[in-house]
């Protein structure tokens, strides 16, 4: 069996299990539908689907198991759900594109520059290890790349980006750093210790953003009346994870969220324009009517 017969089992097997928990018995079923498909042979006796499942996780950290109760196997789904769905995802798009052939013309990537990703695995593995974390940083208000001493944190995406959330050690603020600005990177042996009950990901669990907070703010209700027509994107795509729908009928999608009013999220609702209204707070009423204001008045001659 050749291994671009065996990586298309791999993710047939995890797209049967994506869909739904399925028996041994469903499985192989799909796998003979998906060889008569791709002209492969995926077809596989009971030991080498659990020699599969060791593989599978082994190489992509996606784990299965069986459910004695159903007697169906599915896909485990940590506490961290957003982890499993975004590595099923790479998957799927890693076994498209090194698995299929020719397939660079039906497909069109956004053009866009570096991310910084050429240096995620070293930064990872200092914020694993908990090693203090030198590097180049080049911030837009300065000139030229300045010395970064940090602990480092955590990895963040926001937005198609990366961002890196470390300690500063010159003045002990938490601050945040884009991949794409840091160069560099310095792993040193100096091993740093974090508080037990200090949880980086809390930081912005009622940020919108990466932007973690304003100091001495809390977190605020927002309340949003959306058009129908672009409340549709908002219920397949959350703008936060504590989106509650208050009111979905043919004249409004109404939303309310928790959250901490900075910049991030003012210029998101923004760009709404007049598909979006905010009910409260008053505070984020005006600072989007002054932004509206603004942006009218650049065209006003």
């Amino acid at each position: 069996m050749s291994k671009r017969e065996t990586l298309l089992r791999y993710s047939a097997i995890i797209r049967c299990l994506r869909s739904s928990a399925a028996s041994l018995k469903e499985i192989k079923a799909y796998l003979e539908n998906e060889s008569n498909i791709q002209g492969y042979d995926l077809n596989i006796s009971a030991r080498t689907f659990q020699r599969d499942l060791d593989d599978i996780y082994s190489l992509y950290q996606i784990e299965i198991e069986y459910d004695y109760s159903r007697k169906k196997y599915l896909i485990r789904i940590a506490e961290n759900g957003g982890f499993n769905e975004r590595t099923l995802e790479a998957f799927e798009t890693l076994s498209a594109l090194t698995v299929s052939r020719d397939v660079s013309k039906y497909i069109d990537f956004e053009k866009r520059k570096s991310i910084g990703l050429e240096n995620f695995h070293g930064l990872l593995h200092a914020i694993k290890n908990r090693l203090q974390l030198n590097f180049d940083y080049q911030s837009f208000e300065q000139d030229k790349p300045h010395l970064r001493k940090t602990n480092p944190f955590l990895l963040k995406e926001f937005r198609g980006r990366w961002y890196l959330i470390a300690k500063n050690l010159s003045d002990g603020m938490i601050k945040t750093y884009a991949l794409d600005r840091l160069s560099n990177p310095e792993i040193t042996k100096k091993k740093f210790r974090i508080p037990v009950e200090f949880n980086p990901r809390d930081i912005f669990k009622d940020s919108f953003g990466i932007i973690s907070s304003v100091v001495g703010s809390i977190p605020e209700k927002v309340v949003l009346s959306i058009r129908p027509d672009q409340g549709k994107y908002l219920k397949t795509l959350p703008l936060h994870h504590s989106q509650k729908i208050i009111i979905d009928n043919e004249t409004e999608l109404r939303i309310q969220l928790k959250v901490y009013i900075a910049f991030d999220l003012v210029k998101e609702l923004l760009s709404f324009g007049d598909a979006m209204k905010v009910i409260e707070p008053q505070s984020l009423i005006e600072e989007l009517k002054e932004g509206h204001k603004c942006a009218f008045e650049q065209y006003s001659f």
